[in-house]
């Protein structure tokens, strides 16, 4: 796939009520827009880029499920972030780069710069939908607020609204980007790596599962005198963090995670659900404790003909990026005229 940006150069506004002068989305796309295959748009999770050949390399490419040369297919990176779209690293009017002063994003707002992009480029309907987690947020957004743009919907372990429990893990992320002093000091973009190594590793506790850890940091010798493997394996994870992202980005999406909720101004979130035109099928994952099925079960009660499949996994949430068989024997089954 490649990549593109598209700079807005109007002023956007926030759902805060804040602004900024101009945006910039970065996007990846397969380079055949023009032509008159079926659209595919993916929704990236939290740290993701844009290019799901990279990060969803078991389902997007040339010849795979989501093949690049059958379909069109387009993914944004989400405001906020670091990779490319407008964020915190990004310099104001003034060139300074906004840290901490970045305008507080929603899932709405991100949504919004979606709209945005797909008027740009032309794209009048999408074939099928597809995002997981926080990407399964935008998803959901998405349908209500354009709900006759798209034909097909695929929504992977999210929920309608976030919960305490997801609130209370970001919460806890956050606080430990607050207890490294160079997170609040804002010398440059680079400060709060401490926090964000601490922050990723709560994050993961969120991510995988009991069993997953069992089955793959285990200690080795049945005598260890101090376990270890798994505590060397968040060191790790925490730095694999580090290297690639932004302490301020992460800060501003985890809060954009908190703004979750489809019901808002909209009479519930039951009666928004209902708006929903799409076909859609939602995938629960039976060990995912960040979003448990019963959450996706209650998406397939209220969006109307929605249907649900439930995948195993001993990845827990993270499973919506691993269990690619699965996940692609589920969308095969229930959009038999679309693959």
């Amino acid at each position: 796939m490649q990549k593109d940006i598209f700079s807005y150069n109007y002023t956007f506004g926030f759902e805060s009520g804040e602004t900024i002068p101009s945006l910039q989305i970065t996007y990846h796309h397969t380079g055949n827009l023009e032509s008159d295959k079926p659209v595919v748009w993916i929704c990236h999770a939290l740290t993701a880029n844009s290019n799901p050949e990279e990060w969803w390399d078991l389902i997007v490419g040339e010849g795979k499920f989501l093949d690049t040369k059958k379909y069109r297919i387009v993914c944004a990176n989400i405001i906020g972030s670091c990779y490319g779209s407008t964020g915190p690293a990004s310099p104001d009017e003034n060139g300074v780069p906004y840290l901490l002063r970045f305008p507080k994003v929603t899932v709405r707002d991100i949504v919004k710069t979606l709209e945005i992009l797909r008027r740009h480029l032309n794209i009048n309907h999408i074939d099928l939908l597809i995002g997981g987690s926080i990407g399964g947020f935008q998803a959901i957004e998405w349908s209500i607020s354009n709900p006759e743009l798209f034909t097909n919907v695929v929504l992977l372990a999210c929920n309608a609204k976030i919960s305490p429990w997801g609130t209370a893990f970001n919460e806890s992320q956050r606080m430990s980007l607050y207890a490294d002093d160079t997170f609040f000091r804002q010398e440059s973009a680079e400060g709060g790596k401490r926090g964000l190594a601490a922050a990723r590793s709560t994050a993961l506790l969120s991510y995988r599962s009991y069993e997953g850890y069992e089955s793959g940091q285990s200690e080795e010798s049945a005598d260890f005198l101090f376990a270890n493997r798994a505590c060397t394996y968040q060191v790790y994870q925490g730095k694999k963090l580090v290297d690639r992202f932004n302490a301020y980005s992460y800060y501003t999406l985890s809060k954009s995670v908190d703004s979750h909720n489809v019901g808002r101004g909209r009479g519930g979130v039951q009666n928004a659900l209902s708006g929903i035109k799409a076909k859609t099928l939602v995938i629960g994952i039976d060990s995912d404790s960040l979003f448990p099925v019963n959450e996706q079960r209650f998406l397939a009660k209220h969006i109307p003909g929605a249907k649900y499949e439930e995948i195993s996994s001993k990845f827990g949430h993270d499973g919506f990026l691993l269990e690619h068989e699965q996940i692609t024997d589920a969308i095969s089954k229930h959009f038999k005229n679309f693959i």
